[in-house]
């Protein structure tokens, strides 16, 4: 299953070149269960993108609308039963519409009309759509949607706007050599992969729902909240809460039955409530995504395996004092991380294992003069 998202990740990255990041946040999203927004300039492939990706999954229900001014609720959620209507039944034929529908696109979601928005609001956000004023469960799984721009404040857009969890800025291509393979139709004959189906996709979202979230992740969580908000930036308890299932989604897809500090990556996508803020929001959770324990392991361990080999091949006195010296300075470091990740013992343990191994080499080594 995993091989196979992979592969259709492989041929929609082929096929639309420069859309890496929101081709991974789609599939995210559908596994999370959450909402996507799509936002760039006419001519930037929104559309095509979506739509390839909804036939990725052979047996889930798909709609696509585009909006204007003058769409109708009818568009949208069906038009009024005429047989019911006889009856003084006020009800919506619902077939092949947005409330039957498992992904939805709609473009140009931000001329939505006050008709269509109270509905849409709820039905994106609960699931429910009121038919005959009575709630009916949709198996809506995720919305895309897709601007030319942004909504102007004032228009009373903003609840729709919150609605999705992920919001991302395309931009034309920019490499000339994705250019000119674009030019010259190059990914136009990308084999196709094997699709999904839907039973596959909810099982990814079973798996997803038993992910772990480690107190590290939580912490750092926390640690994002506070700078973000020293910065006058306040995203809402609900879209921190709705973030989890993201991190849960990026683990499942990646295999992992525990979230890991850079999944929070996707976060900057997601965090930030005004064009004003982003920036910024990227640059405080890209700062906090990085595995920083893993990172100082990694250095801790290149660090062991270059002073066995200069001592190795060179076991002098002098160069075995020096190391030796730089070996407690080491386990230092090792016994620090266990006070900074108490819940990473056991990947700490294993390094700081190999450390004292590399240091009792060098010993007999020195013994052997």
């Amino acid at each position: 299953m995993l091989t196979k998202i992979e592969n259709i990740k492989s041929y929609l990255n082929k096929k639309f070149v420069e859309r890496e990041e929101i081709v991974d946040a789609l599939f995210v999203a559908l596994v999370a269960r959450q909402h996507t927004l799509l936002i760039g300039p006419p001519g930037t492939a929104k559309s095509a993108l979506v739509m390839e990706f909804s036939k990725q999954v052979t047996d889930m229900s798909y709609f696509q609308w585009l909006l204007t001014r003058f769409s109708t609720p009818e568009e949208l959620f069906g038009p009024v039963s005429l047989q019911e209507l006889e009856k003084g039944v006020y009800k919506r034929n619902t077939a092949n519409k947005l409330p039957e529908s498992q992904l939805t696109f709609l473009d140009e979601i931000f001329k939505a009309n006050s008709a269509i928005l109270n509905a849409l609001l709820t039905l994106i956000n609960e699931r429910l759509f009121y038919n005959n004023g009575k709630p009916i469960q949709t198996p809506l799984q995720s919305v895309i949607g897709g601007s030319n721009e942004y909504p102007e404040e004032g228009e009373g857009l903003e609840a729709l706007f919150d609605r999705f969890l992920l919001r991302f800025e395309l931009e034309y291509i920019g490499e000339d050599a994705n250019f000119l393979s674009m030019l010259r139709g190059d990914t136009a004959y990308v084999q196709e992969p094997i699709p999904l189906t839907m039973q596959e996709i909810e099982n990814l979202q079973m798996l997803a729902d038993m992910v772990d979230i480690p107190e590290e992740v939580y912490g750092t969580l926390v640690k994002i909240r506070t700078e973000l908000r020293d910065e006058g930036i306040r995203p809402s308890d609900r879209r921190f809460r709705q973030s989890l299932s993201l991190l849960k989604a990026r683990a499942a897809l990646d295999g992992r039955n525990s979230v890991k500090i850079t999944d929070l990556i996707i976060l900057k996508n997601g965090l930030w409530e005004s064009t004003d803020q982003r920036a910024k929001t990227i640059e405080i959770v890209e700062s906090y995504s990085t595995d920083r324990c893993s990172v100082e392991l990694e250095n801790i361990k290149k660090i062991a395996i270059e002073l066995y080999s200069v001592v190795k091949q060179d076991p002098s006195t002098e160069l075995g004092m020096e190391a030796t010296a730089k070996f407690k300075t080491l386990l230092h470091q090792t016994a620090s991380l266990e006070k900074m990740y108490p819940e990473r013992e056991a990947e700490i343990t294993i390094v700081k294992t190999q450390v004292i191994k590399a240091q009792q080499l060098i010993g007999e080594a020195l013994l052997g003069i």
